[in-house]
């Protein structure tokens, strides 16, 4: 059982930055593959970014590419999203996700996860 918890969300201006963080309960971070997702109303929720375990082999969704970085601290058991040049369409609810390493395909796929953080709202004025 993973326990997730996100915090590092609020309210910033268009060409603002903030850093998500998600942190998980258990001693087995290190083999667990961390996603970030996001939804925002009236939308499906949708991949942000993705670090395997192991060799921790990072994936992005198009439209953060370049913007967004993720990177993991396993001693610590956290997960951050830096998220910079935000844009009004950033604006969502974020969700941390996990998953054991050696049974994700597609980091991509939401329903790949099995276990999921509570979520942080992130606002983007413009």
């Amino acid at each position: 059982q993973v326990q997730l918890v996100e915090s590092g969300g609020g309210l910033v201006q268009a060409g603002g930055s903030l850093r998500l963080s998600c942190a998980a309960s258990g001693r087995t971070f290190s083999s667990y593959t961390m996603g970030w997702f996001r939804q925002a109303p009236g939308k499906e929720r949708e991949f942000v970014a993705a670090i395997r375990y192991g060799r921790g082999n990072i994936y992005y969704a198009d439209s953060v590419k370049g913007r967004f970085t993720i990177s993991r601290d396993n001693a610590k058991n956290t997960v951050y999203l830096q998220m910079n040049s935000l844009k009004p369409e950033d604006t969502a609810v974020y969700y941390c996700a996990a998953e054991r390493g050696d049974s994700i395909v597609v980091v991509s796929n939401s329903n790949a996860y099995q276990y999921w953080g509570q979520g942080t709202q992130v606002t983007v004025s413009s």
